[in-house]
């Protein structure tokens, strides 16, 4: 990241609230996948691949 970064969040309507909290999920999703990658965690089976569609 850079302050470039943050400029072209706020040209597209971010504020500085918003960018927190986006970098608050973002920084838990990317903790919490180490954590269960780390300990071997198998995805659920009730849970769809990303993009498939229902059938």
């Amino acid at each position: 990241m850079t302050p470039g970064d943050l400029d072209a969040l706020r040209e597209h309507g971010f504020d500085d609230r918003a960018i927190h909290d986006a970098v608050q999920v973002i920084a838990y999703f990317n903790y919490i996948n180490r954590i269960a990658h780390g300990l071997g965690v198998q995805p659920e089976t009730f849970i769809r691949p990303w993009g498939q569609s229902v059938d």
